[in-house]
């Protein structure tokens, strides 16, 4: 049965040597697709911790020392340099502040989380320094409240990170011209965790998390998404069954989401949808969403809609036909669940590494056959270690070009979730430039000015 990715870079120069990540997604009908990954380990990872190599001796190839990444040291890597401030989601955070936001003393970690979480933390973890060990959005630790034991954010400054230049702006219309910070983004870094990659909002500042309202006020996650200018979200079709009776009302748009059930205002932009265009050929006859592509109209506020900053900016439109050689590797993000059958999501951000295939190879018949179609093209990995899954749908499909994103798919559909000979397939973005052109009335983003020029 095929299977859609609704309402859902992983680079490491160390996995010859150190944990051999893998990513997995699910996909299925009706539903979205979320990105996962599992992970293995061997008996490196037992020497040099946080992504360190082992460096072996030449005569006898035992293990000398390690050689750790920058912003760690130690013996086995296992110290993080650095006390004042925290990157990302301060997954790597190992300094020795132990001062709540609420300026509480840190009670010390107890004998279950410090052999779970912490036993290659500084001393074996006993202490009671901050640390994110549950992957929220920064570092915690527990204080004494209220007579009980409660989880508090600590008092630590994330990192100044240095952002890409912006291009010179005036006012609301700041990213409705093609601005040189399309495509950049503000960190590359990976956050590698036990089960997963986590991606901070900051890799990828365009993706947007579109949710739905039902009467009773609840808000239900729907589908990822992709910001193109200040005013637009570009999604799957598929994203709204309701079709042309799809209430604008009913939707609305965050961006700079780490978490699903989390929110942090300080990152977060939040619109009401103004309007709703579902691709007027979006046709699921013959169940392989053909023009299966939306765009959302953010509802401005005093005259504005999204404001660049470090954790949301727009991705970059190809030009009109690009395309790229069978083989280029592209990145792919979402808030999908991470194994096939799960009832539940990851609630954080998740990306992925696929490869693209050629179009004669996802039209064999041990493929998809002819489900697959000139609007659609297909990813997957050699090994079908990595896909997109349920919840992921919606969401952006990005290749670097000379140091910049470029949006070439959409998260669609697919036949199960990193299945072998069952990629994940995706909505060409290139065949639509006209169409979001006459929607967006933005022909210098939709033109794909920003690609570089042979």
């Amino acid at each position: 049965m095929i299977n859609t990715r609704n309402s859902s870079v992983f680079l490491s120069l160390l996995v010859a040597l150190s944990t051999a990540e893998v990513v997995r997604g699910l996909l299925r009908h009706g539903r979205t697709r979320h990105i996962s990954i599992f992970s293995s380990t061997d008996s490196s990872d037992e020497i040099c911790l946080n992504g360190g190599l082992s460096v072996p001796s030449l005569v006898t190839g035992e293990h000398l020392f390690c050689n750790c990444i920058d912003g760690f040291t130690g013996r086995h890597c296992e110290i993080g340099k650095g006390d004042s401030c925290y990157e990302g989601t301060g997954l790597y955070y190992r300094g020795t502040v132990s001062k709540s936001v609420s300026g509480k003393t840190c009670k010390n970690w107890d004998l279950h989380t410090r052999r779970r979480y912490l036993s290659s933390d500084l001393h074996f973890g006993r202490h009671n320094y901050c640390r994110n060990i549950q992957y929220r959005l920064r570092p915690w630790c527990n204080v004494w409240k209220n007579h009980q034991l409660v989880r508090e954010y600590c008092d630590i400054p994330r990192c100044h990170v240095e952002s890409f230049t912006p291009a010179p702006s005036a006012g609301p219309t700041k990213l409705q011209t093609p601005d040189l910070a399309c495509g950049q983004r503000t960190i590359r870094n990976q956050m590698k965790i036990v089960g997963g990659t986590v991606a901070t909002v900051e890799s990828h500042p365009w993706v947007a998390a579109i949710f739905w309202h039902s009467k009773s006020k609840e808000k239900v996650f729907r589908c990822g998404g992709s910001l193109i200018s200040a005013c637009w979200i570009i999604t799957a079709a598929h994203c709204f069954p309701e079709g042309s009776q799809a209430s604008h009302r009913s939707f609305s748009v965050t961006l700079g989401k780490n978490a699903l059930n989390e929110s942090d205002p300080t990152m977060e932009q939040t619109f009401r949808v103004e309007q709703i265009f579902i691709h007027e050929g979006f046709n699921n006859s013959e169940q392989n969403y053909n023009n299966d592509i939306a765009l959302l109209k953010l509802m401005a506020k005093h005259g504005k809609c999204v404001e660049e900053t470090n954790w949301v900016k727009t991705v970059c439109l190809p030009p009109p036909l690009q395309s790229l050689q069978p083989g280029v590797t592209c990145e792919i993000a979402g808030y999908g669940k991470e194994k096939f059958g799960l009832w539940y999501r990851s609630q954080y951000l998740k990306k992925a590494q696929v490869n693209l295939l050629a179009d004669n190879v996802c039209q064999q018949k041990d493929y998809y056959g002819n489900m697959v179609n000139n609007n659609m093209f297909c990813a997957a990995r050699p090994d079908w270690s990595q896909d997109a899954c349920e919840g992921d749908s919606g969401g952006p499909l990005v290749c670097e070009v000379d140091n910049r994103l470029f949006l070439f798919g959409i998260i669609s559909w697919g036949d199960g979730c990193a299945m072998e000979n069952r990629p994940g397939v995706y909505t060409k973005i290139t065949n639509y430039n006209k169409w979001v052109e006459e929607k967006t009335n933005l022909p210098s983003i939709t033109a794909g000015t920003m690609f570089p020029q042979k």
